[in-house]
């Protein structure tokens, strides 16, 4: 298999058909990724909302109509699919104590000892970042983006228009979706569907710079 066509025919989609939707089960499969994406020491310190109804994407499209946004709307709006990645807040002990307890139901420990060298070792970097680092909110924010690439790659492979979006309003949005509420804080979107005949970025060359300059083989 040589993945890497997916890399060479994705592109950032700069319009979308309205008319077209994502079938459901892709949209499963998309869920799929999004759950079993990877995050340090196994974090998950996340949440996926995903909005396909009009009135969904309403919603979000409220954090992106003022300047300098306003240019996104049109993306969020005509998107078969947008999903809003939130990092969580806090590392608090309660999520920590949920990851221990759901790795344990799902069979992840055949030990005790297992079980607490792994929670030993996260907690362990946990604290790091949160009495030594005093980053835990970048570092959390980290993990969101690695979902966010599996998410990429995968819908290139579905064959599935995306673009990642930065430009909006994440005061708007957390207020909108009352996300500071559920213990969250909006970090980036994703715009997902099928290009339409309007996307001049479809009909241009990608461009990168060379290998050489990018990748060093020691």
């Amino acid at each position: 298999m040589d993945i890497s066509r997916f890399a060479l025919s994705r592109h950032t989609c700069k319009a979308y058909d309205p008319a077209r939707k994502i079938p459901e089960d892709q949209v499963e499969q998309i869920k799929t990724l999004l759950r079993y994406s990877p995050s340090s020491v196994n974090s998950q310190p996340w949440h996926f909302v995903i909005a396909s109804s009009t009135e969904g994407k309403e919603r979000i499209a409220k954090s992106a109509q003022q300047a300098p946004y306003a240019a996104n709307a049109a993306k969020i709006m005509n998107a078969s699919h947008v999903v809003v990645f939130c990092a969580r807040t806090a590392m608090d002990h309660a999520h920590i104590a949920r990851l221990l307890a759901q790795e344990e139901a799902d069979g992840r420990f055949p030990t005790e000892e297992g079980k607490q060298m792994q929670n030993k070792g996260r907690t362990f970097y946990v604290n790091m970042h949160r009495f030594d680092e005093k980053d835990t909110q970048h570092w959390m924010e980290k993990q969101v983006y690695l979902a966010l690439g599996t998410l990429l790659l995968g819908a290139a492979a579905l064959e599935i228009d995306a673009t990642p979006i930065e430009g909006f309003d994440p005061k708007i949005l957390n207020e909108e979706l009352r996300l500071r509420d559920k213990g969250m804080t909006s970090v980036v979107l994703v715009a997902l569907g099928y290009r339409s005949d309007d996307d001049f970025n479809a009909k241009l060359p990608k461009s990168r710079l060379p290998a050489g300059e990018v990748i060093s083989d020691l």
